[in-house]
């Protein structure tokens, strides 16, 4: 039988929804976190976030004050230089500037992050947490066929 191997936790650092109805959401995410055995990460007025998930009214302070397309996507990178040249190349093949790359003390310390607007307005960022160490590269998924 052939197997087949998924790593998981290398690409997608976390997802931000902003959403219109912030209570409407947060019952609904609840319910399903609820049943999935994921426990609230935080919460505050303006925001919520269980996991990867992060989710946000477009008035509060994570979402810049403005509705950046549908969904905002953040990638990681192993270090600041990297989270510069993906803002370099992102702005050369379209995207449009929505924060150049710096340091963002009010979301942790350490924090070092670049957003980009692509084609469709969605919000896509590169983020560098600060010197870490990884426990693992990934989670890998054995399964067979």
């Amino acid at each position: 039988m052939e197997a087949m191997q998924l790593h998981r936790g290398r690409l997608i650092d976390h997802i931000q929804l902003v959403v219109a109805d912030l209570p409407a959401s947060r019952a609904f995410y609840e319910a399903v976190f609820e049943v999935l055995d994921i426990p609230l990460g935080g919460s505050a007025d303006s925001h919520f976030w269980y996991d990867e998930l992060f989710v946000s009214t477009k008035d509060g302070p994570e979402a810049a004050g403005k509705l950046t397309g549908r969904h905002h996507l953040a990638f990681q990178a192993e270090d600041e230089a990297m989270v510069d040249a993906f803002h370099k190349a992102g702005l050369a093949a379209g995207g449009k500037d929505n924060g150049p790359p710096g340091k963002r003390p009010n979301y942790h310390p350490g924090y070092y992050a670049a957003f980009l607007l692509d084609p469709d307005g969605n919000n896509i960022e590169a983020v560098y947490h600060g010197a870490h160490e990884r426990s693992a590269a990934s989670v890998r998924i054995d399964f067979e066929m």
